[in-house]
């Protein structure tokens, strides 16, 4: 700034001041402000000057802390009076000033004008002129600013100005007041409505003294929800600041030190108070942030009345640019691509209260531990006998009420995932266990976010973090929200009530106990349960809740590959296809609810009986995938005709255990034929497209050559004359010429026009569709017009069968379809026409098998049940085959019969 430019003058003559310039930082008084310049690179110098030939009236101090016996020093009058004219005058403007006297002690006398020249108002004259300062005793007018000065003090005198009214001044003293009595009560009385303040001291960029109006209450103030960096404080009294303290403390100075504000009052700390201050250029608070000055604290986030996820913003938009205090800042997220930073994900297993197992779409398992949150333990009273064996999930209170919680709410779901950090592994202690690397993230399902819910429920409590660390829930705020209602309302780990007790029996292995309870589980028939662990396909762990009871459950009636068994001295190799097996089973069943139909029991205590899910018989599943063989004991069941039925289709494909399957010949069953009422006249045609609708375009074989010869013919004119590229103006439903991705031309129409670079056309010799520019269309000449051959691609649909609604099974049909017919030469027989295209029945070209009875045998498609008489017998195959698959619980019937009553929910009708 200017002002560092010292007086200087000869000693032959009088001393020439320089004008120097700057900008009022603060106002000491009615006769004192404090200059600065401009900001390069940090806090810029500043300077006292004192005002030259005039004394204001002292304003109020405190006595010292450190002197017990002082006292408090009122205002003078008219000091206040005087500040406030100087503040509201002076501060943030550019003032010049010359300095006329200089102490041995360092203090600047000078002359100060408002403006950028000595032009501009003279202070000292106008702090005379107002009354409210008055000319130094003993100071003789002899020049020209003296003179000046003496007659502003007249005039004041005048017309009773300031100072030179009636009465001594009392009631322009104030009554300051240092402290509050009850802070709390102070807060609360004022309702978190703003009050009117001046800023009179920064002591750093989110501490400080504020005096509220019209009371006086001279406060420090705290900005709600964040820190700055700070001056700390050494053993000499020196203070040392903190990387980026001085510049978040000239920050704030600039822009609130000595300006009117409002100050919403939110709580306190001691004698401190804390608050979000007001100004007309915005919230102090969120700059701070925003500019990488502040960082957020949990402590008092909680009390920020104006919403706290604006502060995580602000903080966030500073962490993601780098600035200030987040210059080294790299995200806990850093290392992972978008991809696994959030995605969609299967719930399959439940491990605790704050941790789940998910399918990620690729097929991969993951653990994912829910950010922010602690689980249940063992505190106090309740650890645990340490000559009893701890069973966490029923012995410690809560944790089996928060682990059901996310089973009903989670199992099978689809969830949202979004990862907050990566917790690195960390080895055993003493007292701490090890830990593996643990990723923790923000679970949510249909907008709810699953950590939030356990907490406001008491199921879970939030873990405190050190200030600076990072790695904590994105929605951290909303978790400490949650916890603070619960603890009011007593919910869960925060209620006085007793602690719940679940007094379960496990008696798995225990033959006697088993012996016992066996009458009990086969008078009930079919029974609820938890499958609470997979041993293997056809071994499990099941909890019944009725009998509160764990027992050890082997599926009846099926022979199910070993695995792999640790045995003393070696490890015995487990069987082909076990971990399918057991992956299978898993997938199905593990924390699901089911039912069960206990049987028998064997020599070590194991129940032995039928699971049923959603209606669907476990032994039969996997037989019908071929992970398991029928046992013979199984004859003399009521599930041993399905068995078989599903071993049978099982061997037939040859796959997993019947990989390795030699079937009997068999005599060749001749076809039935048909009654004379429905026409079966099959055509040979080429299928050239498959719509996402399931209807597909043919080409008559007949007419193939005559095609070919066309476009052979089209090309070699193209060639000769190729069209001009941009020539060619498109109109809806006009026929052109179109160039293909292999770079041939194909005779096409137009459908729609965008724009000319977004130019739908339909094939017409081949039934597919694609937006192309204009610049690869062209005019069709006549010779190749659809008046010498007509369009070749026919449209049809499949008879008798229903395309499911659902979008990802109408996906997995057409992708069937694709798969065997796309490009390949059928057979058609035109069954009945409806208004949008010809219903057909199509076979394949060898096999002469029925492409759309495949469908409904693979559980692809449903049947359209047609009235008329002569589709009877066909419509009786395809009913036939949707039985099997429904029977099987192929594709669309994996979950059951679904129609009767959740059509709506899957997508379907009847």
């Amino acid at each position: 700034m200017a002002s560092s430019a010292q007086s200087s003058g000869s000693s032959g003559g009088p001393a020439v001041p320089t004008v120097q310039r700057g900008i009022v930082k603060m106002v000491l008084s009615g006769c004192a402000i404090i200059v600065r310049g401009q900001p390069r690179g940090g806090p810029p110098p500043e300077r006292q000057i004192n005002l030259s030939n005039i004394r204001a009236g002292n304003l109020a101090r405190r006595a010292a802390a450190t002197q017990p016996d002082g006292k408090d020093t009122p205002d003078e009058p008219w000091a206040f009076p005087a500040r406030e004219f100087l503040r509201k005058k002076l501060i943030g403007k550019e003032v010049c000033f010359t300095i006329e006297n200089k102490t041995p002690q360092g203090r600047e006398y000078g002359m100060i004008y408002l403006g950028k020249d000595t032009n501009g108002e003279n202070i000292a004259e106008s702090l005379v002129a107002e009354g409210l300062a008055t000319r130094r005793e003993g100071m003789r007018a002899n020049n020209p600013e003296q003179n000046r000065l003496s007659e502003c003090e007249e005039q004041a005198k005048a017309s009773k100005k300031g100072m030179w009214s009636e009465g001594n001044g009392s009631h322009t003293i104030r009554d300051l007041k240092y402290t509050i009595e009850n802070p709390r009560h102070f807060v609360d009385s004022h309702h978190q409505k703003p009050v009117n303040a001046i800023i009179e001291h920064v002591r750093d960029g989110s501490v400080v003294r504020a005096l509220l109006l019209p009371d006086h209450y001279l406060v420090t103030v705290m900005l709600s929800g964040i820190k700055c960096p700070t001056f700390r404080r050494e053993t000499d009294g020196s203070e040392t600041p903190e990387p980026f303290a001085a510049e978040a403390k000239f920050f704030t100075e600039s822009r609130l030190l000595q300006r009117d504000v409002q100050i919403i009052l939110e709580s306190c700390h001691n004698q401190n108070l804390l608050g979000t201050i007001l100004h007309p250029n915005g919230n102090i608070t969120e700059l701070l942030l925003k500019e990488g000055f502040a960082r957020c604290v949990d402590w008092s986030i909680a009390v920020y009345t104006r919403g706290a996820e604006k502060l995580r913003a602000a903080e966030r938009f500073a962490k993601e640019r780098r600035l200030r205090i987040w210059r080294d800042y790299v995200p806990p997220t850093a290392n992972l691509d978008q991809k696994d930073k959030q995605f969609v994900a299967k719930v399959m297993q439940v491990l605790n209260a704050d941790a789940i197992v998910v399918k990620l779409n690729s097929g991969d398992y993951k653990t994912i531990h829910l950010s922010s949150i602690r689980p249940p333990r063992l505190e106090g009273d309740n650890i645990q006998d340490k000559n009893k064996k701890l069973r966490p999930l029923y012995d410690i209170p809560y944790m089996f009420e928060a682990r059901e919680f996310l089973r009903k709410k989670l199992i099978g779901k689809k969830v949202n995932v979004t990862v907050d950090y990566i917790r690195p592994a960390s080895p055993a202690t003493e007292t701490v266990p090890a830990f593996s690397e643990r990723t923790c993230a923000t679970v949510t399902i249909g907008g709810i976010n699953i950590a939030e819910a356990l907490v406001s429920k008491g199921l879970a409590t939030v873990i405190r973090y050190r200030q600076d660390d990072d790695q904590r829930s994105s929605h951290y705020d909303e978790l400490l929200a949650a916890e603070a209602r619960a603890i009011k309302n007593g919910k869960g780990l925060h209620s006085k009530k007793e602690v719940p007790i679940h007094r379960v029996a496990d008696i798995s292995g225990d033959t006697q106990k088993a012996k016992q309870f066996l009458p009990f589980l086969q008078r009930a028939g079919r029974s609820e349960a938890v499958v609470e662990y997979v041993f293997s396909g056809s071994r499990l762990k099941l909890y019944l809740p009725k009998e509160t009871c764990l027992i050890t459950f082997l599926l009846a009636g099926i022979e199910c590959p070993r695995g792999a068994r640790n045995l003393p001295g070696l490890v015995q190799e487990g069987e082909p296809f076990s971990e399918e097996a057991t992956l299978f089973t898993k997938e199905l069943v593990l924390q699901r609810e089911v039912e069960v139909e206990v049987e028998s029991m064997d020599k070590a205590g194991n129940f032995i009986g039928w699971l049923h899910m959603d209606g669907a018989n476990l032994s039969v599943l996997l037989v019908e995938q071929a992970l398991s063989k029928v046992h013979f004991t199984a004859e003399r069941s009521a599930y041993y005709k399905p068995l078989l039925s599903a071993e049978e289709a099982a061997k037939q494909r040859k796959e997993k255990v019947w990989a390795h399957y030699e079937e009997r010949p068999v005599e060749e069953v001749m076809p039935v034929l048909e009654e004379k009422e429905r026409s079966a006249s099959y055509k040979p045609v080429f299928v050239t497209e498959i719509t996402d609708d399931l209807h597909f375009y043919v080409q008559d074989v007949e007419t193939g050559t005559q095609l070919e010869k066309l476009m052979e013919n089209m090309r070699n004119d193209i060639s000769s004359h190729p069209p001009v590229e941009g020539s060619y103006a498109p109109r809806r439903g006009e026929f052109c010429i179109a160039k293909f991705v292999d770079g041939e031309w194909y005779r096409a129409r137009v459908e729609k026009v965008e724009s000319p670079a977004k130019v739908h056309v339909f094939y017409i010799d081949y039934g597919n569709r694609e937006i192309l520019p204009s610049t690869r269309l062209g005019t069709l000449p006549p010779a190749f017009s659809t008046r010498v051959l007509p369009a070749q691609a026919t449209e049809y649909a499949f008879a008798f069968i229903q395309v499911p609604q659902d979008e990802d099974a109408r996906t997995d049909a057409v992708d069937s379809v694709v798969r065997d017919i796309q490009n390949t030469q059928c057979l058609l027989n035109v069954e009945h026409l409806s208004a949008s295209c010809p219903h057909v029945t199509l076979q394949f070209a060898d096999s002469k098998g029925d492409v759309g009875l495949g469908l409904v045998k693979e559980g692809l498609v449903m049947v359209e049940v047609r009235k008329e008489k002569q589709f009877q017998k066909v419509i009786t195959e395809y009913l036939n085959a949707q039985e099997s698959a429904k029977s099987a619980r192929l594709n669309l019937w994996r979950y059951g019969d679904f129609r009767a009553d959740d059509a709506d929910e899957f997508g379907y009708s009847r």
